[in-house]
């Protein structure tokens, strides 16, 4: 399909809405809008470093909830993918490498238990809503069915309507939250997060 560009610019079409496409993505890259996220100070590329200098070795994730870990995982690669796209160009490696991992991952969350999280999430919500309030926001924000946020072609989105990139300190505020230590513990198969995931699939057993 044919996307006349500037057209869609001037009339502030929203980023969001745009399929990644190599020349849709060359056409961002290159946008006055975007250009200057390339600078060799880019502030995503720092955040960057501080996902990368975070670490897991005092958790045994083997002893993680199966499915808690995977959806723990995914947002993780959600983050790195959305700042890449931020930092670097679109067809750069690191990029064209996390790409390959969320396209392969669209298959594996449909299986078994895995298909059951968005449900669980909203769950959570309703039934034991101040529980639901201490999940990690991006968690709360993507698979929240009355929130607009989404993943759109791999990139994190907030407000669809927008052209606006999200600003740093929202990424700073995700990282945290998911290396956060009493989060972290939440994920382990005997503790509360994976008390309420069994306790969920219990009354939903179809």
């Amino acid at each position: 399909m044919f996307f006349p560009f500037p057209v869609l610019l001037r009339k502030n079409y929203p980023f969001s809405k745009l399929p990644v496409t190599a020349p849709v993505a060359e056409y961002i890259y290159n946008s006055a809008a975007y250009q200057h996220l390339m600078d060799d100070d880019n502030e995503y590329r720092q955040v960057l470093g501080h996902l990368y200098e975070k670490s897991l070795i005092l958790h045994d994730t083997a002893l993680f909830h199966p499915v808690l870990y995977f959806y723990f995982i995914d947002a993780l690669a959600h983050i790195d993918y959305t700042l890449g796209i931020l930092a670097y160009n679109y067809q750069s490696p690191k990029n064209l490498m996390t790409g390959e991992y969320l396209r392969w991952r669209i298959d594996e969350e449909k299986k078994g238990e895995r298909s059951k999280f968005r449900e669980f999430i909203n769950w959570l919500k309703a039934n034991h809503p101040d529980r639901f309030e201490k999940l990690p926001t991006l968690w709360r924000r993507i698979y929240d069915k009355e929130d607009l946020a989404g993943y759109r072609s791999f990139r994190i989105v907030l407000d669809p309507d927008s052209r606006l990139a999200i600003p740093v300190s929202f990424f700073y505020r995700a990282i945290e939250e998911f290396f956060a230590t009493p989060f972290l513990k939440s994920l382990y198969d005997d503790a509360s997060l994976s008390g309420f995931f069994r306790e969920f699939l219990e009354q939903n057993q179809v």
